[in-house]
């Protein structure tokens, strides 16, 4: 057999399929759907290996439905509309199951290839189901998402990974005819980072190239031996493409230039996406500088338009420039923990009542239950400012943004002081 492993034992019913069992355990959101053959298109999202291609294919199976598939690779609009056509032909309105076409790594479509299957969408001559590793609301246009149930899947848990290894044992015709022995799996699972394709194609490396006097016994000294972990300079999609994207970040964050842009380096040599890397810069404006300087969040906002529209190999200079930018600036988390305590306090009291003199008052009968009454109208008053709580009784006081230590937000510590006495205390 030349199939590699994982698509050996890859599952074909629900009974078969494991981990993300928030969808297709028994209560899973999609369990139902499945069993009773209404399924309405979908968007899988989710980090590699995580099941999106072997779920499309089972939902096809148990709701037995015509099952066409793309790669927004290397498929271009002709494509689509010629499957299309296909599926319009084998079932479309003729049949109350649709055919599903399964498109992988749909946020690779450009916005004509996605609008070619708006129609198909929308006049139920197919079931979209499309699966992406990036996040939908960024990367697939909002006429075809709001065609879309989007699901998410997860990274496999320790369980599962283990659960998967002890089925390819058990179901693999060739490991079945090996005495392989998971004596530890550490090193198995670590390696894999909770893909579980990968997993299977470390495990079946290891089983092809280990086995003394008819035994494989598994180590985790056996498997980081075998593994050669800096064989590949960049897998834009697998493990190494969060571990350095979260390395690119915590260097900014740690204001060390020198190793951002070697992040950078590695992620343009490895082929990433120009507007994924502009992205995480632009919330890491906000998120770890904030008001410390505010500019850097217009720098960042000014790099993704740029590179968006002129792409690489130029685009190389503006990110660089960015990354430097961002790396010597002055950092500040005080406005990421103000929204995420505020956010935190609503969750614990629910809908407190907005004040009365706060509230909007536009007819005669909101001016006589008193909404406005006794608002009192900064501008007028010296400085523009007039001492007045603006939160809920019950939450008066409470404070959420705390200015951090760098000298513009120094300023803002000051302001407020004056402003606001010992309200504000810093």
């Amino acid at each position: 057999m030349n199939q590699p492993l994982a698509e050996r034992v890859r599952p074909k019913t629900l009974l078969e399929y494991v981990s993300q069992q928030h969808l297709v355990g028994k209560s899973g959101a999609l369990t139902n759907q499945i069993k009773k053959g209404i399924v309405p298109s979908l968007i899988f999202w989710g980090p590699p290996g995580t099941g999106k291609t072997t779920l499309a294919n089972i939902i096809a199976n148990e709701s037995e439905r015509p099952f066409y598939t793309l790669s927004a690779i290397s498929s271009g609009v002709k494509d689509v509309r010629e499957v299309i056509a296909k599926a319009k032909q084998s079932g479309g309105l003729f049949t109350t199951k649709n055919p599903i076409l399964f498109i992988d790594e749909i946020h690779r479509f450009s916005k004509s290839q996605q609008d070619s299957l708006l129609a198909a969408v929308e006049k139920g001559w197919v079931t979209l189901i499309g699966a992406t590793t990036e996040n939908p609301s960024f990367e697939v246009i909002p006429a075809l998402l709001s065609r879309c149930q989007v699901y998410i899947l997860n990274s496999f848990k320790k369980e599962d990974l283990e659960a998967l290894l002890v089925r390819a044992i058990e179901t693999d015709p060739i490991l079945k005819t090996k005495k392989i022995v998971l004596k530890e799996t550490e090193a198995l699972l670590r390696l894999s980072g909770g893909d579980g394709r990968k997993l299977l194609n470390i495990f079946e490396l290891i089983t092809l190239e280990t086995e003394e006097n008819g035994k494989i016994v598994i180590t985790d000294k056996l498997v980081l031996s075998k593994v050669q972990k800096n064989t590949v300079l960049y897998d834009k999609t697998g493990e190494q493409h969060y571990d350095i994207i979260s390395a690119f970040i915590k260097s900014i964050r740690g204001s060390d230039p020198n190793a951002a842009v070697y992040w950078l380096a590695r992620m343009i040599e490895g082929g990433e996406d120009v507007k994924f890397i502009a992205r995480r810069m632009l919330i890491l404006a906000s998120e770890d500088i904030g008001n410390a300087n505010p500019t850097a969040l217009v720098m960042a906002n000014a790099t993704f338009q740029a590179v968006s529209t002129i792409g690489y190999p130029e685009a190389r200079i503006i990110l660089s420039q960015c990354v430097v930018y961002l790396a010597t600036s002055a950092k500040s988390n005080a406005s990421y923990m103000a929204i995420k305590k505020a956010q935190q306090l609503v969750n614990e009291t629910g809908d407190l009542s907005v004040p009365l003199a706060l509230r909007n008052a536009p007819t005669q009968l909101m001016k006589d239950l008193d909404y406005g009454k006794n608002y009192k109208y900064a501008h007028d008053h010296p400085d523009n400012f007039v001492a007045e709580e603006f939160l809920p009784e019950e939450i008066s006081g409470t404070s959420f943004y705390e200015p951090g230590n760098n000298q513009r937000e120094n300023a803002l510590k000051d302001f407020l002081k004056k402003r606001w006495k010992n309200k504000y205390r810093f």
